[in-house]
């Protein structure tokens, strides 16, 4: 009994986030949905506690904004559903949406987190994702001669969060985050190796894209010695990448080459670029029927598998639409197109700001997580999944909270504890001699020289 209560004791809230926190970075691309699990459990489980007052609720101006703009997504959805009065055959469709209602919850439970502690976490979980991840992929590639889809069972979607645990590692050496480098970089260079096995094309464009805005954000630390270093690092990289890699390269690109030709000579749309091509056709004039609402969100599959039949005379379906802002163009209209846009520029706003203006390293890498998810699902999300699959909803609400908090936020105590200052209040507080300079000097008293 006595050995129950000690391990209760030692089973604190802040060392309770510490695994959480662990399993929600280093789950997406070894375990796939159990990520979904983990987020959307812990959130359920904060909105418990903050309903029976045991933890506080943030209420930093960041997140509201972000707040706002994600809630006015899960509204638009709605509204498309009720002007469609289809809110029935909608509703199992809707119930994703509560992982975006979660924001505001996970964040304030997140919250009671140091933010150092946090930011050490993500960039060493992300280390152990993709280590892991490389050995799963090259077990899929070569013994189940697969593409590699990881835990994930999707080689885009693995691709997509390993994409974002390389770029955290490479976030985390140049920031400062983690002082021992090389097994960041080495990190780095296995996860990148397994998306290149993924097959993944697009992801590699998110990868590129996303590892030179990193280097942008920390270019002032890459002068001298540093810059020469990282001149060699990438030389080592792209020869350690052409040797594991080009087979599968080569083979990506001849595909899209031979898809191409197929496409634009002959018409033929049953390949991966055909399929892609005629699912942007499709929706484009779904969207033309019902431009300010959309269908619903329940009205995706239906109307897939129908323009198919009608407009190429093929069997096929589909759960989207190959392109993030199409599908929401034909699921909720303008609206809702409009709100899933206001969610990512919101949270770049929010990075923005803090990278013009702050030089402290955790906000900093708190804004850069914001800008390397939002450029990953952006570029990801033009031929691919934007939102709407379990894994993505997670990891994106996962980056927006923790990123939005370690770059803007304060941290909050949990209930009964005082507060603790914030960054800008430990520069403002005087120092110890400052106290000691303020007091009045006491009268000095020699004893034996009174009247």
């Amino acid at each position: 009994m006595n050995r129950f209560s000690s391990l209760r004791q030692q089973f604190t809230p802040s060392r309770a986030n510490i695994y959480f926190s662990i399993l929600c970075f280093f789950f997406p691309p070894v375990l796939g949905s159990l990520v979904s699990f983990v987020f959307n459990g812990g959130g359920l489980w904060s909105a418990v506690l903050i309903a029976k007052g045991k933890r506080r609720f943030n209420a930093d101006r960041p997140m509201i904004w972000l707040t706002a703009a994600i809630y006015a997504y899960c509204a638009a959805n709605l509204v498309a559903s009720i002007v469609n009065n289809s809110f029935i055959r909608d509703a199992p469709h809707l119930i994703p949406l509560v992982t975006f209602l979660l924001f505001p919850i996970s964040y304030s439970t997140w919250s009671i987190t140091q933010k150092s502690t946090l930011a050490r976490i993500i960039v060493l979980s992300s280390i152990a994702a993709c280590f892991v991840a490389l050995m799963l992929a090259i077990f899929q590639q070569y013994w189940l001669g697969m593409r590699a889809k990881g835990g994930a069972g999707n080689a885009i979607v693995f691709a997509e969060v390993l994409c974002l645990a390389v770029v955290v590692s490479v976030a985390g050496a140049l920031s400062g985050i983690e002082r021992a480098r090389s097994p960041l970089f080495y990190a780095a260079l296995a996860g990148t190796i397994a998306i290149i096995y993924s097959g993944s094309r697009i992801v590699w464009l998110a990868l590129l894209i996303a590892g030179i805005a990193v280097l942008l954000i920390n270019q002032r630390r890459l002068r001298g010695r540093n810059a020469v270093r990282l001149l060699w690092l990438l030389v080592a990289v792209g020869i350690v990448i052409a040797a594991f890699g080009f087979q599968a390269i080569s083979g990506r690109v001849d595909f899209l080459h031979s898809d191409w030709d197929a496409l634009g000579t002959h018409g033929n749309y049953d390949n991966s670029l055909g399929f892609r091509v005629a699912l942007w056709e499709i929706g484009l004039r779904a969207f033309d029927d019902m431009p300010v609402f959309g269908h619903g969100v329940g009205a995706t599959q239906l109307l897939i598998k129908q323009g198919f039949h009608d407009q190429f005379a093929m069997d096929a379906g589909f759960n989207h639409f190959h392109n993030g802002f199409l599908t929401a163009l034909v699921q909720a209209g303008i609206l809702g197109a409009v709100t899933l846009a206001a969610i990512f520029v919101v949270a770049a706003g929010n990075a923005a700001r803090v990278l013009r203006n702050s030089n402290d390293p955790v906000e900093r890498f708190g804004a850069t997580m914001i800008v390397i998810v939002v450029i990953t699902y952006l570029t990801a999300g033009m031929t691919g999944i934007l939102i709407g699959h379990d894994i993505l909803d997670s990891v994106l609400m996962v980056f927006l909270v923790c990123g939005t908090y370690l770059a803007s936020g304060r941290q909050v105590p949990l209930t009964g504890e005082q507060a603790p200052p914030s960054a800008m209040e430990k520069q403002a507080l005087p120092s110890v001699m400052e106290v000691q300079a303020l007091r009045p000097a006491r009268p000095i008293t020699v004893v034996g020289q009174g009247k």
